[in-house]
């Protein structure tokens, strides 16, 4: 890449425009070719622009093609549509890519966790269709095509093939709803039989909870409808210490959003106590997809000294180091 990329930026709320900085300043450190349009979403720009989610950031995005984001705030049980799920829609970001691996240095109750969660982003419970029938009584319509079904499955074996993975799980509950998971799975064996060297498998939801706390090892990359993916994607992510040390990517045809998956922690924002990790690994997801692999690595692997080395831990695993610590210390590992 010789002329600078352009990204959309989207520091978010909360904690988001101090992992933000802290992770554009190892991006700069890392000398990228890549310039930055800062876009506002979430709950603290409503007050700006009546809305959480502006058309100039989605038209910046599109422009684009790329954005980095940080986490935004949702008001539950009222308010506005989430901003994540409205930047799914208006840019049909259908796969939601979340790599779950365990981090050196960081120690939990299960070693070398190696999953990939590939998640339909765009239909399901998550559509959000719901109205009153009568007091009282509400209805939500789960939607779930074989348009949008196998165009997840298809993502999800051709990730498998292009990383070298074994084995593809879809994750169901066809044996109560028989229509929609059944159509869900359907979709995916026809995808399957265009892959015949990676193996596939079905597994009911709640079965799948229990199998992945008794032995990870045993699943590769899972794949399945919006409700299961963002129940089971933070599931996953505990198995290796939690929200903060996991990345993800929310990708289209036309587009790819990388974002932090934690909350906003309004608790510590504008103390300089929080943990830029998911961010920072969210960006390498970013390079990586930009075509830039070696500073992806120089990233990741100075990500991963900084754990392993244990010098530099932030509150939320058990250290005293600030987010500027942290920074400069990846910073110097690069």
């Amino acid at each position: 890449m010789t002329t600078p990329r352009t990204v959309t930026v989207i520091n978010g709320d909360g904690i988001g425009p101090e992992v933000m900085a802290a992770t554009l300043r190892v991006l700069q450190a890392l000398e990228v070719p890549l310039q930055f349009e800062s876009r506002d979403a979430g709950a603290e720009c409503i007050a700006k622009f009546g809305t959480n989610l502006p058309d100039a950031t989605v038209e910046s995005v599109l422009r684009n093609g790329v954005a980095l984001k940080g986490p935004t705030g949702t008001v539950v049980g009222g308010g506005m549509a989430s901003a994540n799920v409205g930047l799914r829609k208006r840019l049909d970001l259908y796969s939601a890519l979340r790599p779950v691996k365990s981090v050196p240095g960081i120690k939990t109750r299960y070693e070398g966790v190696d999953l990939v969660v590939v998640r339909e982003n765009t239909e399901s419970l998550y559509a959000g269709l719901e109205h009153i029938i009568v007091p009282g009584v509400v209805e939500s319509l789960k939607i779930i095509t074989e348009k949008a079904s196998t165009r997840i499955a298809r993502f999800a074996f051709e990730h498998a093939r292009k990383h070298g993975r074994k084995k593809v799980t879809a994750v169901h509950k066809a044996n109560i709803m028989k229509l929609s998971d059944g159509l869900f799975l359907d979709c995916a064996r026809k995808v399957g039989r265009d892959f015949p060297e990676i193996q596939y498998e079905e597994v009911i939801v709640d079965n799948m909870c229990m199998q992945l706390v008794k032995d990870p090892s045993r699943y590769d990359v899972l794949v399945m409808e919006n409700l299961y993916g963002d129940i089971l994607s933070d599931l996953c992510a505990g198995l290796v210490g939690g929200l903060g040390l996991v990345p993800g990517a929310n990708i289209g045809e036309r587009t790819a959003m990388f974002e932090a998956v934690h909350g906003t922690a309004p608790d510590i924002a504008g103390k300089g106590l929080a943990n830029p990790t998911a961010l920072m690994m969210s960006a390498v997801m970013m390079l990586d997809f930009l075509e830039l692999g070696d500073a992806a690595r120089r990233f990741e692997g100075a990500l991963a000294k900084v754990h392993a080395e244990g010098k530099a831990r932030t509150g939320d695993l058990g250290g005293t180091a600030t987010t500027r610590d942290f920074t400069d210390a990846v910073i110097a590992a690069l």
